[in-house]
């Protein structure tokens, strides 16, 4: 007599996959809508069930282990195939793309294209969301993504989209204000902008020759878009992003007052779950964004 299959806990594993992508009991109860005490009760359960630790948990935090993190990537694969396979067969008059990207990306090179993707394709509705920095297809929290670094995205297909450079941006009231900016050294008079890691100023610096130089007064403001408000608003210099504020620069609302640019190693790439572009407005959008991005190399 064969033996009754034993029923999967359905439930249990979409709870699990959605506290994998955030890694964050928290979160997932949010977009589950039911409570963190329910989140954590049923992972322990399949813990319990399965005689094996899927997260380490900390005062702030959890941690997927080994075994945490291959199921999570088998279960974030089998939730996209199912995604796919509904949407090839339910027709639909509209049909959505998620796309996470970070703020500055999004608010400064993505939004002002967007008219040219809704002019080519009407029936697609873009929804864009805020995307937390992407290790693997783990931490993935749609079918489509724009992310910065080297590669190396496991689990995901990842395709280069175009580089950026960094150099010094000023407003012309601080300018006229403080004048003198005429070599880096300046730079040790000027209010400075950064951002909490001050590993690209000090690359930049290098490269101008003045490393070991010291800011009179420094403000940290952790997110790249409030950097370049601060900038705009005449508190500091910056290191501006381009092409991301070459907008700016044409504009007059800001300087460059150094024709020296730091090259990162990183550089923008479009992610997207195994087999995704099989789906139409995925492939749709892949191939406007992927075009849209020749102008910038």
């Amino acid at each position: 007599m064969a033996m009754p299959t034993r029923r999967l806990p359905l439930t249990a594993l979409r709870t699990f996959e959605a506290a994998a992508r955030r890694l964050s009991f928290k979160d997932a109860a949010d977009e589950l809508c039911v409570s963190a005490t329910t989140v954590s009760n049923q992972i322990r359960q399949l813990e319990r069930d399965w005689r094996v630790q899927l997260f380490v948990r900390k005062t702030r935090a959890v941690v997927l282990t080994d075994a945490g993190r291959s199921l999570a990537m088998t279960l974030a694969r089998a939730f996209a195939d199912i995604r796919s396979e509904i949407d090839a067969h339910v027709e639909t008059q509209t049909k959505r793309v998620a796309v996470a990207v970070g703020p500055i990306f999004g608010s400064r090179w993505l939004i002002p294209r967007l008219h040219r993707f809704r002019t080519q394709h009407p029936k697609i509705e873009l929804t864009l969301q805020h995307g937390p920095r992407i290790t693997g297809i783990e931490t993935m929290p749609t079918s489509v993504a724009i992310d910065w670094g080297q590669g190396g995205w496991a689990g995901l297909d990842a395709r280069w989209l175009f580089t950026i450079v960094y150099a010094p941006m000023v407003a012309p009231s601080l300018l006229k204000r403080l004048g003198g900016l005429e070599n880096p050294a300046d730079l040790a008079r000027y209010p400075v902008i950064h951002q909490q890691d001050r590993g690209e100023w000090m690359a930049w610096l290098r490269l101008a020759g003045e490393e070991g130089l010291k800011f009179g007064e420094e403000t940290i403001v952790t997110d790249s878009n409030m950097v370049a408000q601060a900038a705009l608003e005449g508190q500091g210099v910056a290191l501006g992003v381009f092409p991301f504020m070459q907008a700016e620069i044409d504009a007059g609302r800001l300087v460059r007052p150094f024709d020296i640019d730091l090259n990162p190693e990183r550089a923008y790439h479009l992610l997207t779950r195994p087999n995704a572009r099989e789906t139409p407005e995925i492939r749709a959008f892949c191939d406007w964004i992927e075009a849209e991005a020749l102008g910038c190399n």
